[in-house]
This record gives structure tokens, sequence and C-alpha cells, in this order.
């Protein structure tokens, strides 16, 4: 799936995209628990950068918690961009955030974030190279030392237990009253439009991308959460 794909997909869906996922919701609010707790070692007035930010859920679960941290999103999807927007409007941290609607290549900032989130998307990058390119554009943007926390769906498709692994986590969605047609879509875009890879193999391309080595502090059925510091420069 190409970027503009990417970009149309999700702004057909912002409109009732956390209303989808609320069943669904326990998998998103453990790893912001683990994350606020793993960032609360950062400056009082850290800048985090949100890369993905989709409609800013975890912007808002830390900005709650961090009242004088401050963001930028990066979303290519307008339509997230918006709902993200209203959503900061709505809970009055608006002021203390900046949406760039775009990708990260267009983000001039560098060496400036102390923290940046990534959730699940660098698992739209099929090209192991350009994903790496990907983390590197990250690790750029943040200061010496700084805290990626990144989740992506991983497992080693080519491990006999991986059928039986998608089977239950196609049924846990379908848990979210997603329509058979949906889960269908969604498997067929896992073996096309997903790198899902091995653990060890995400980590390498974190690694390479400019961190340290990273440490896995999450996982929920196909969802794997590191977190890794900037390495030095």
């Amino acid at each position: 799936m190409d970027k503009s794909q990417l970009e149309t997909t999700f702004d057909q869906q912002s409109s009732t995209y956390d209303q989808q996922w609320v069943k669904l919701a326990a998998f998103r609010d453990g790893i912001h628990v683990l994350v606020a707790a793993l960032f609360s070692r950062l400056p009082r007035d850290a800048r985090i950068l949100c890369v993905g930010a989709g409609t800013g859920a975890e912007i808002h679960y830390l900005a709650e918690r961090f009242p004088d941290w401050t963001f930028v999103a990066v979303e290519p999807s307008s339509g997230m961009v918006s709902a993200a927007e209203m959503r900061a409007e709505q809970n009055g941290y608006r002021s203390r955030c900046v949406f760039h609607n775009g990708y990260l290549d267009s983000l001039s900032e560098s060496g400036q974030f102390d923290g940046a989130t990534c959730f699940l998307v660098s698992q739209f990058i099929l090209d192991t190279d350009e994903r790496t390119r990907f983390f590197g554009q990250i690790a750029a943007r943040l200061r010496d030392g700084g805290i990626l926390a990144s989740s992506d769906l991983a497992a080693d498709t080519s491990a006999g237990s991986y059928g039986g692994l998608l089977e239950v986590w196609l049924k846990t969605m379908a848990s979210a009253d997603l329509s058979p047609q949906r889960i269908q879509q969604m498997r067929d875009a896992y073996a096309r439009d997903v790198s899902i890879l091995p653990p060890p193999h995400v980590e390498r391309l974190i690694e390479a991308g400019g961190f340290g080595s990273p440490v896995q502090f999450y996982q929920a059925g196909l969802i794997h959460g590191w977190y890794a510091m900037r390495a030095a420069r």
C-alpha cells in the first residue's frame, strides 16, 4: 500500500476510528500506562514528538499527566489531524500542541525532542532499508539520550505457531464488532501491506536507525512495544 492509499484509508476511518476500537481500548491503555512511567524520567518541560499520531490518543494521555509538556504530532492523514486537533481543543491542551500534516521528512526540527512515540506505524514500511531510515529520522530529531517508545505488529510468520496466533488475533479483532468482510481485509493486508517481522528483526532495525539496544516492554497479541535511547552522536 503506497502513501496515498494509506492516507485515503485513514482519512475514511478518521471520524469513527476511536469508536471502532473502543472494545479493544485495553491494548491502547496498557501501553500508555507503561509509556507514562517510562517517560516520567524526562524533564518537567519535555518536548515530545508523536509520529503517526492518528487521533491523538497518546498525546491526550500524556498531556493530562504532564501539564508542562509540549507536543509535535506528525500525521499524514488530514482527517486524523482534524480529529486530534478537536480532541486537544475540547480537553484544554491545544496550546501545547503543534500538528504537522505530513511526514517526518518535511519536519525541519532536529535534535530538539526529549522523547518520541511511534505506535503501529513502521509496520507499513515494507522495505527494510527505508524502515531503518525512518527510525533514523526519528533519532535525528531526538536529543542525545532521548527516549523512543515504539510499537508494531511483530511475529515470526514462518513459525508453525504463527497460524494459530493469527487466528486468535483476528478473533480478538472480531470482538470489536468488525464485519467478516473487514476481518478478511485485515487478513489480506497482513499478508500484503504490513511488514510483520520477527521481534529481533524489528529491534535490529531500530538500533540501526541510531538507537541503543531496544528493550521490549510490552506485548499484547501481535503488538510488541519497545523503548530505546538515542545513541550519542
